[in-house]
């Protein structure tokens, strides 16, 4: 695995990003992943302004490696809080979601902030290059929570952006990538770089909590579901809280009714506290392949070794 635009975008080793994800990516994820020549990223979804500065400032001592802080615009004045924490921070990568890429991206790059944008579609990635983003995320609807309402998969949405998207634009792949071939895939298809995010949140600096981890292992073929559709489509794990949800939104309940039983609370209860039936854990398909709980580390090494081996198998190949 080669240095890309990606790589010189960033400032890695290696076009591998750790997705900003609630109640997983701390600063103890985010620093293993820049350490080991990936991007961390700090999820900031779940976090308050201040706990936010206290994760940046221990990620700052834990990595001398670039770092970045993945912002969720769904909530303006929570977005805005953290957008100008980023900005006295100094933090060099911003990914934001779930919003225009208009809203913070020149005040962001005017601080000599790297912005990455993330998209489900070709129509909000011409949007981000019209903004004038750094690099857009393409995600396909196998990621683990929030979802766009296109419900592309990964493959031909990273085959379409490309096609259509202006060449100088870099892409970044995400959705249902947890293995070297996936990245080679992708890679096959005009991306050069992959977000992943299910396989560092079954690492061991994962902020999930043990009881989250241990029963995603159990997790098979099938066990994750979009739902809650009506609200915004999500992916989430099929347990107690996950089928109930399935059922209210097949029943046509009204958002509202959705986002009573749906909250935040709900995410932090199954994630971060453990309760593995009662609460919610967003996660993503390739959960069925995740059998271990290593160091991020290792999940670095493998991608990178797993990738140089399909690289070469496919090159063997001939039609």
């Amino acid at each position: 695995m080669s240095a890309n635009r990606i790589c010189q975008l960033f400032g890695t080793k290696y076009p591998i990003v750790s997705g900003g994800m609630v109640f997983c990516s701390g600063w103890e994820l985010a620093s293993a992943v820049s350490n080991a020549g990936g991007l961390g990223l700090i999820g900031s979804g779940s976090m308050t302004t201040d706990i936010l500065k206290v994760h940046i400032a221990k990620c700052k001592k834990a990595t001398q490696k670039p770092f970045g802080v993945n912002v969720v615009m769904n909530d303006k004045a929570i977005s805005q809080a953290h957008i100008q924490l980023l900005l006295e921070e100094k933090v060099p990568i911003v990914f934001t979601s779930a919003g225009s890429p208009k809203l913070f991206t020149k005040e962001l790059q005017k601080n000599g902030t790297t912005v990455v944008h993330v998209v489900p579609s070709l129509k909000l990635a011409l949007k981000c290059f019209e903004a004038g983003v750094n690099a857009v995320v393409a995600e396909g609807f196998e990621a683990g929570g929030h979802n766009g309402l296109e419900e592309t998969a990964t493959l031909p949405l990273i085959h379409h952006v490309r096609t259509h998207m202006p060449k100088e634009m870099p892409l970044i792949a995400a959705g249902g990538i947890a293995s070297g071939r996936s990245i080679a895939a992708v890679f096959a298809l005009g991306a050069e770089g992959a977000q992943i995010g299910t396989r560092f949140a079954m690492t061991k600096e994962s902020s999930a909590s043990p009881k989250a981890k241990e029963r995603l292992l159990r997790a098979k073929e099938g066990d994750t579901w979009l739902t809650v559709k009506r609200l915004g489509p999500t992916r989430m794990l099929l347990n107690d809280f996950g089928k109930k949800m399935r059922e209210l939104s097949d029943s046509g309940a009204s958002k509202e009714e959705l986002a009573a039983a749906y909250g935040m609370h709900n995410t932090r209860r199954g994630l971060f506290e453990g309760d593995v039936d009662a609460g919610e854990i967003e996660i993503g398909q390739v959960v069925a392949d995740c059998n271990d709980i290593p160091s991020a580390e290792e999940v670095v090494q493998r991608l990178v070794q797993e990738f140089n081996e399909a690289v070469a198998q496919v090159g063997k190949l001939t039609m």
